[in-house]
């Protein structure tokens, strides 16, 4: 299982209703909407790397509202 946060700018006034409808895609277990240069931090998990880079790609950024998004996957040292 992989898991990521991925840190999310939106348009101005957006941060509550894209974390809310990204909280409902399958793969996020959590979207917050916070304040500093980011507006929207998930968590996400996948089986692999390719299946949460399709997650990202297809089912996040797909979401009106958001203008970047930046994906940190967690890694155990």
């Amino acid at each position: 299982m992989v898991h990521a946060y991925i840190l999310i700018q939106t348009e101005v006034g957006q941060a509550a209703a894209v974390a809310a409808k990204i909280a409902q895609i399958q793969g996020v277990t959590t979207a917050e909407d916070v304040t500093g240069p980011y507006d929207v931090i998930v968590r996400a998990e996948a089986d692999n790397v390719d299946l949460l880079g399709q997650l990202v790609v297809a089912r996040i950024q797909n979401v009106d509202g958001i203008t970047r998004t930046l994906t940190c996957p967690v890694v155990h040292l």
